[in-house]
């Protein structure tokens, strides 16, 4: 490889265009199409074969080993004209070898083939003048042996005068600088109009293009070159610029290599990601409704392992929390999360209080999330990115294992619309069915050797994880964490006999008594309904957990006398209790308050007692009664007959004052 710092020559465009060079065209434009069809500015190629320039006006300069040998020569030639001969003629010699080197490691394979038949013919003409015969005459048997002109043969030999033997193959190369001439005459409507069609979404070929571009060239007069012309300007655009029109951004960004994240500095447990995946079967459900089953899982990212899943009608953010939990009782707390940032996955529940979470308003009083109050990382994905969630790729096995299980003949409905099976929809497996396929798919998806990943090495995930797992730093949660996980049923009450009625199951503890009547909440599994619930009063307060009760059978006798014998010992147990509290019996709290009714002493007689007077006539204690009309006119005649006999009363009541019953 040549040196770069003895060949330190870098130009413009338009330089190179100015210098009116052999082999390239002699216009700015011509060149930056010769420059985009043999890559000069490739992004991997910055540094080394094309640069910014810095001053002089900025833009971009190219190496001058990107032009072919001749023009590379030719230019060395002008600018060393007034150097010593000696130096230069060795630094042009050591720039044309190694320069047509990398001319023939970019041609492609034909012209390398051409290029190989051209030194033979050489080497034939070379073994002729070496047997004794004239040059001209070698040159004459050779091109007629080998089918080329005898001008070509001495247009090669110029080509390779005074090189070295070694160097011929490269410098034999073919050297196509492409069209220099004048380009043939195009409006520039016309062209901008054709582009334009060409780079619509839809994507329309080119002879479609060219056929609308005829008639609106014909009513507005624009001039038009021949279809191929156009159609070679069409194809020297750039693939980038033509797939972000005609396929979408994603189509370019596919054009580039992926970040290939390397996670061998994880352990274990460190690091998670989760997504969910729309399984390709019908199912039934216990309600009677059929649809295809929605699986929510979580991965492990150092080994690949999927630690948890729950399946459900649709994904939710309740399905999510529920697969979490999973993780965390099984394995512990992940010390990060990776999630798409979806309305289920970024719940409320599980994402609270997180700034940079965009599906909803974070707002100062809402309480923090499950995520969050463990102190798990989270961090968001693109939805349908497998680059940035590897569980993804995971999902390929699924829907391949899991969704074409034999079990499933006539319930699978095909990877997409167009391709249904001849018997779509003839059936739907139940949910226990598809359930039991799914748990085995998944623990042989885990244990199958012969894993390619860089962490695995050949062995499989349990392995892999298992390995870390047993050194890692794991944080457990404990029995309080895990039952936020839990679903809430609010507003559920107490019946008399001290069970919680939910979803068709009794749940009972003999703490409940005390809460008989009233409403209180519940957190449970709802794909466990049959293990404990955990009782929360209604402040929120953790009161109890709920054992479910199972119903007997009508005529089960066993079963009638565990009952019997468990009210039994709840009896005894109770009287016990029962008698601890009240010690003391009926008749002696009687006698107690007999003896304390005997010793009450009477109350005290007044000592000055003060008549209520009405009028002249104090009245007694009883008198003291609302009077009625009756009792106010004895008392008033008493009043008189007393003023009477003390010379008061009237002449006409004196009458009364008299012995005389009769009076």
């Amino acid at each position: 490889m040549m040196n770069l710092a003895q060949t330190d020559r870098w130009f413009t465009l338009a330089e190179l265009a100015a210098l009116d060079l052999p082999g390239i065209p002699n216009t700015r434009r011509g060149l930056a199409v010769q420059a985009e069809r043999e890559e000069w500015g490739h992004e991997a190629a910055e540094g080394r074969l094309w640069r910014r320039r810095q001053g002089r006006g900025g833009g971009i300069e190219y190496w001058i080993g990107v032009l072919p040998s001749f023009t590379q020569a030719k230019l060395l030639a002008k600018e060393a004209a007034a150097t010593a001969k000696p130096a230069r003629d060795a630094a042009l010699q050591s720039l044309s070898d190694d320069a047509a080197w990398q001319g023939y490691d970019r041609a492609p394979e034909k012209h390398k083939q051409r290029a190989a038949e051209r030194v033979a013919a050489l080497d034939a003409v070379a073994a002729l003048v070496a047997q004794g015969q004239s040059r001209s005459v070698a040159m004459m048997e050779v091109a007629a042996t080998h089918k080329v002109s005898r001008t070509a043969l001495y247009a090669w030999a110029a080509l390779v005068e005074d090189a070295p033997r070694a160097h011929w193959l490269a410098r034999l190369v073919p050297q196509y600088a492409g069209r220099s001439g004048p380009r043939a005459e195009c409006a520039d409507d016309a062209w901008e109009w054709l582009r334009a069609r060409y780079l619509l979404p839809n994507r329309p070929t080119f002879e479609a293009c060219w056929r609308d571009l005829e008639q609106v060239a014909a009513q507005k007069g624009w001039v038009l070159p021949s279809s191929q012309t156009l159609r070679r300007r069409i194809n020297a655009l750039p693939a980038t610029v033509v797939a972000w029109h005609r396929e979408g951004p994603d189509a370019t960004n596919r054009m580039f290599p992926a970040q290939r994240r390397d996670r061998s500095m994880l352990h274990a447990l460190q690091w998670v990601n989760a997504d969910g995946h729309r399984f390709d079967v019908f199912v039934k459900w216990p309600d009677g409704t059929e649809g295809r089953p929605m699986g929510v899982f979580f991965q492990d990212l150092y080994s690949g392992k999927l630690l948890a899943y729950r399946v459900a009608q649709a994904e939710t953010g309740d399905t999510f929390r529920l697969a979490f939990s999973d993780v965390v009782e099984k394995f512990g707390i992940p010390g990060a999360v990776t999630i798409d940032n979806t309305l289920a996955a970024a719940n409320k529940t599980m994402s609270g209080g997180l700034k940079r979470r965009f599906r909803f308003k974070v707002r100062e009083e809402e309480p923090l999330g499950i995520f969050a109050s463990l102190g798990v990382a989270v961090h968001w994905a693109k939805p349908f990115s497998g680059q940035s969630k590897p569980i993804e790729r995971a999902f390929g096995d699924l829907a391949r294992d899991v969704a074409r299980h034999p079990a499933f003949v006539g319930a699978w409905t095909g990877n997409k619309p167009t391709d249904k099976p001849h018997d779509y929809g003839k059936k739907a497996v139940p949910i226990s069915e598809f359930m039991a396929v799914l748990d085995a798919a998944i623990a042989e998806h885990n244990a199958r050797p012969g894993r390619a990943a860089l962490n695995c090495r050949g062995r499989s995930f349990d392995d892999t994880f298992a390995e870390s797992y047993a050194s890692a730093p794991i944080t457990r949660a404990t029995e309080a964490q895990r039952r936020i996980f839990l679903l809430a049923a609010e507003e559920v009450r107490v019946r008399q006999d001290a069970t919680i009625h939910l979803l068709g199951n009794r749940y009972h503890d003999p703490r409940l008594v005390e809460l008989r009547g009233r409403n209180v909440s519940l957190r449970f599994d709802p794909d466990k309904l049959h293990a404990p619930v955990h009782v929360y009063l209604q402040n929120g307060d953790y009161f109890c957990t709920a054992e479910c009760w199972a119903d007997a059978g009508f005529g089960d006798t066993e079963a009638a006398r565990r009952t019997a014998a468990a009210q039994r010992q709840r009896r005894r147990g109770l009287k016990l209790l029962a008698d601890a509290e009240a010690r003391i019996s009926a008749e002696q709290i009687a006698r107690d308050i007999a003896a304390a009714q005997r010793d009450i002493p009477d109350p005290p007689a007044p000592q000055i007692v003060r008549p209520l007077f009405r009028g002249a006539v104090a009245l007694k204690p009883k008198e003291q009664e609302e009077e009625t009309s009756e009792a106010r006119s004895e008392r008033l005649f008493v009043a008189a007959r007393a003023s009477m006999r003390q010379g008061q009363a009237p002449a006409h009541l004196r009458l009364l004052n008299t012995d005389d019953p009769e009076a």
